[in-house]
Order: structure tokens, then sequence, then C-alpha cells
């Protein structure tokens, strides 16, 4: 493929990690873009991203940039205003639009992300296809249709899996039971009664250079 500029948004899992690589050596430009999920998460959480960052720099034979951006306070107004099983899809959907605001400040040209199909509750069809609409960025998902232990395979290889798998506090705004068909007729509903361009313009401003 041709290089084209892409934010990949990175988490402390396994997936993202690997999806950056792979897309990396298909010649994409990576800017790595961490949503900061503090007080939700814990200290342990950003330090392994950054390793996570330095990794993918190592491994790739370049240094690639790591951003880091507040989306704690994106979880608390999701929990106050919003039926708390819509909580991850809200969750992602609001990570989207401000990565798409971010990207294009920055002149890239896509998005990627580490979804691979049902995985987890905000990575069915359904919500997937709820967290993403209005986007009007591409979306890359180069895990999309590959197994758990494929994944985990070839996080093993490019260094990365046990940084992904060390412990750090999972995502404490994750409710008992997330909603896995998300309704679009309630996530509209769910979406009004947000404040979205403050809350995207409130996480894109914070987006600060962590490395190189």
């Amino acid at each position: 493929m041709n290089e084209i500029k892409v934010v990949v948004l990175l988490s402390g899992g396994i997936d993202s990690p690997v999806a950056s690589y792979l897309m990396a050596k298909r010649g994409a430009d990576l800017t790595l873009l961490h949503m900061d999920n503090r007080p939700y998460s814990d200290d342990r959480s950003v330090e392994k991203v950054v390793s996570i960052a330095n990794r993918l720099s190592e491994v790739l034979g370049k240094r690639v940039p790591l951003y880091m951006a507040e989306h704690g306070a994106n979880q608390a107004e999701i929990a106050e205003r919003c039926n708390r099983k819509y909580q991850c899809v809200l969750c992602k959907k609001l990570m989207l639009v401000s990565a798409e605001r971010f990207a294009k400040n920055i002149g890239a040209e896509a998005l990627v992300m580490g979804d691979s199909l049902g995985q987890v509750a905000s990575q069915t069809l359904h919500n997937i296809k709820a967290s993403s609409s209005g986007i009007e960025m591409p979306i890359l998902r180069p895990l999309i249709g590959i197994d758990k232990l494929e994944i985990e395979s070839f996080a093993k290889k490019i260094g990365t899996y046990e940084i992904s798998i060390s412990p750090a506090l999972p995502c404490q705004a994750v409710p008992s039971r997330p909603v896995t068909m998300a309704d679009p007729g309630r996530m509209k509903e769910m979406v009004a009664r947000l404040d979205i361009e403050n809350m995207v313009a409130r996480t894109v401003g914070s987006a600060s250079l962590i490395s190189p």
C-alpha cells in the first residue's frame, strides 16, 4: 500500500499493538493515541501503554509518536447521564469521534482499531455499527476476523504480549451487564443526552505528545 498517515487507538491490551504492527508493516505511518481512562484505571495502565509504544518503535526500527488524551471525564458523564448498560458502546463512540477530530488536526487519513469481532461486548457487530455511526474517516480493523489465540501468538512474536498482560487495574467504568446488541433508537437517545461537542473538544485539547 502507498504510505498513509493513520491514528491508532492504542490501549494497554493485547490486540491494538498487533494491529499497529500489521498496519506499519503494510506501509502505514503510525501515530498512536491513548485515551487515558484514569481515575477508572490506574497509573500502571499508562505505564503499559508507554512501554508498548517503545517496544513498537524498537521492532519497527523507527520512533512511533505516542499521544495521550484525557478520557476519564467522558466516562463520568456517560455514567451520570446514560443507561449504564450502554457505557462501553458510548465510551467507544466518544473515543472514535475524538480520534477522528485529532486525526484531522494532524493530517491523518484513517483510524486503526484492534477490534476482533465478538471478542468483548463493545465488539459485537451491532455495537461496532453503533459506535462507528457518523464517523466519516475510514476505520481500519486488521484483526477483525482473526482468532484470539492467533493474535496472542503474534503479540508474543513482536514482544508486546508480556507487557500487555502485566498487572494493571481493569476499567472500573464497565457495567456488570453491558449491552451486546445496541438498539439504534436507544443509542441516538443516549447520545442526545451528552454534550458531545464539548466532550470531544476537551479530549482533543488535552492530547499531549508523550514520545518521542
